[in-house]
């Protein structure tokens, strides 16, 4: 039986395997939001949005993430640690009693799509267990026009199913009862055991990883855009804790996307997203006052905790996790790109939190070296991040999105080298981590500096002055910089100790050369020659 109304012509459940469900297309926010409410799955702040909590997982589980091996992607996939197979006989398993657990239940349907630009478009329709997560699509996807509803055909499928578990996870290919399973012939996303609703995102992100460079030529990348009054677009790259969010989010610039995009044989930058999925640990109006204001009615609030005795959410509480999230429309930002795509793309950031002080707060990169940290994908933890972690240790996730890249890092680097040749790109490093020492010894760069950068970047002001070369990391420092203090462009400069600064950045730079190893017979001379200098000593003792 199928109840309530926007269907398509073909909302039909029973070709998926779907038996004797009630079937609720499409619904409101409003109704997801009720009926979340009405089961008892969720609670409202004071100003009305919605609260849940997503259970056992409150982030990603990489470990359970798995891509079926077949004979189309058997040559294409990095198959690894990231990129885990499993096979077709054992997908199919996993699908039929996935369905079979799913039938004879309400279950919630999302037509939608991703990808901005028409031309690029994919329909995508998910069938979710839960109300909220289906709540959390409306929000996370690109939603229809009621005229497109009725003629909709997906092209991909996402199952979500987070109440069921696999009942014989080791004769089924897994690691534990809850996964995740990419399907590229039948074009499906498998979910289960896990409520938390990033791995639906990251489910189809990283199906467009795939099929975007394979099949399109565009570039799929793991970044935040901004564009300007004078029609140049930014895109900034960044892990978790290095100011991706809050460096795009600039008054004078309308935003395109928090969070993933492409880069189109023409150009076009493309969000691929109609919302936005904020961290909002510690979260205050004064430091991200986007963000707070985004949360209210239509916004979707995981895993956070009220004040006692009152509906009003304490976001410095990290009792249930770090990873406390918001899930909203991008409408919520008032100062949004309408469509969100953009042309003339003229400067990319990479964004690292180097908690040894060693980087320079901003550095120009030849297209070897902008390669070779985007290969890198270089930030650091910091004490209190981790359970036993008590001093800075390098962290390397490639191409600053390594878990959701199904194809070897240097496929997406070389593409991004040939785009930002031809179109003139420049890229820029941005050390938004310490000074004048490590954490715990130097300072933490301001934010009102790196804007200043950032700034004088976008201004071009940048282009206008002398650059020095970095001593073991080879990277070009501006000599001076409006508005930011010409000593701490060179972070030797801002050590008491010069020995103790080099000791560490060969400290560094080393942990460098160890990460690309596995990289190396992959990459090209030039890419290999953007890193840090190889014979650093001797470059070192001339420099002194």
């Amino acid at each position: 039986m199928q109840t309530l109304s926007r269907k398509p012509k073909n909302a039909n459940l029973e070709k998926y395997g779907l038996k004797n469900v009630k079937a609720n297309w499409n619904l409101d926010g409003e109704t997801l939001q009720k009926l979340t409410l009405e089961k008892g799955m969720g609670t409202e702040t004071a100003n009305g949005t919605l609260c849940v909590n997503t259970g056992k997982f409150t982030g990603r589980s990489p470990k359970d993430r798995f891509i079926v091996k077949d004979n189309y992607t058997e040559d294409k996939v990095w198959w690894g640690r990231i990129n885990k197979p499993i096979d077709p006989e054992n997908f199919q398993k996993l699908y039929d009693e996935v369905v079979a657990y799913l039938s004879n239940k309400e279950v919630y349907v999302r037509d939608a799509y991703v990808g901005a630009a028409p031309e690029y478009r994919m329909n995508v329709r998910t069938i979710t267990e839960y109300p909220w997560s289906n709540y959390f699509v409306k929000n996370m996807f690109i939603q229809l026009a009621d005229d497109e509803i009725e003629n909709f055909e997906e092209e991909w499928l996402v199952i979500c199913a987070p109440g069921y578990e696999a009942k014989d996870p080791a004769n089924s290919g897994l690691r534990a009862g809850n996964f995740s399973v990419l399907d590229f012939t039948r074009k499906t996303v498998l979910i289960a055991g896990s409520a938390y609703t990033g791995e639906i995102k990251k489910g189809i992100f990283s199906a467009l990883n795939f099929i975007l460079p394979t099949e399109k030529n565009v570039l799929p990348m793991h970044c935040s855009a901004n564009y300007g009054e004078n029609g140049d677009t930014a895109i900034f790259f960044g892990l978790s804790g290095t100011g991706k969010t809050t460096l795009s989010a600039d008054p004078n610039r309308k935003l395109i996307g928090d969070d993933e995009h492409g880069w189109t044989a023409d150009n076009i930058i493309f969000n691929f997203e109609g919302g936005c999925y904020a961290k909002v640990i510690d979260l205050t109006e004064e430091k991200e006052p986007d963000i707070f204001r985004a949360i209210r009615p239509g916004a979707l609030l995981e895993n956070v905790v009220f004040k006692e005795g009152t509906k009003e959410v304490d976001y410095s509480d990290s009792s249930i996790t770090q990873n406390t999230r918001v899930s909203y429309p991008i409408h919520h930002i008032d100062n949004i790109q309408v469509p969100s795509y953009g042309g003339n793309p003229k400067n990319i950031f990479f964004l690292t939190c180097d908690a040894f002080g060693v980087l320079p707060p901003v550095s120009k990169l030849t297209p070897g070296q902008a390669a070779y940290h985007f290969i890198s994908g270089y930030t650091a933890k910091v004490a209190g991040t981790e359970a036993g972690i008590n001093e800075p240790v390098p962290s390397f996730s490639a191409c600053f999105g390594e878990p959701f890249m199904p194809l070897h890092p240097t496929v997406y680097a070389e593409m991004l080298s040939k785009k930002m040749t031809e179109a003139h790109v420049n890229v820029w490093l941005l050390n938004t981590g310490w000074s004048g020492g490590p954490y715990g010894v130097g300072s933490r760069i301001k934010l009102k500096y790196t804007r200043a950068m950032i700034s004088s970047i976008l201004e071009g002001e940048l282009e206008r002055v002398d650059y020095e070369q970095h001593p073991i990391f080879g990277l070009h420092m501006p000599k001076y910089c409006h508005n930011v203090p010409t000593e701490l462009l060179d972070p030797m400069n801002t050590w008491l100790q010069k020995g103790a600064y080099i000791s560490k950045a060969i400290q560094l730079a080393h942990s460098f050369h160890l990460n690309f190893d596995k990289f190396i017979n992959q990459a090209s001379d030039e890419v290999i020659h953007g890193g840090p200098l190889i014979d650093a000593h001797q470059v070192i003792d001339h420099h002194i």
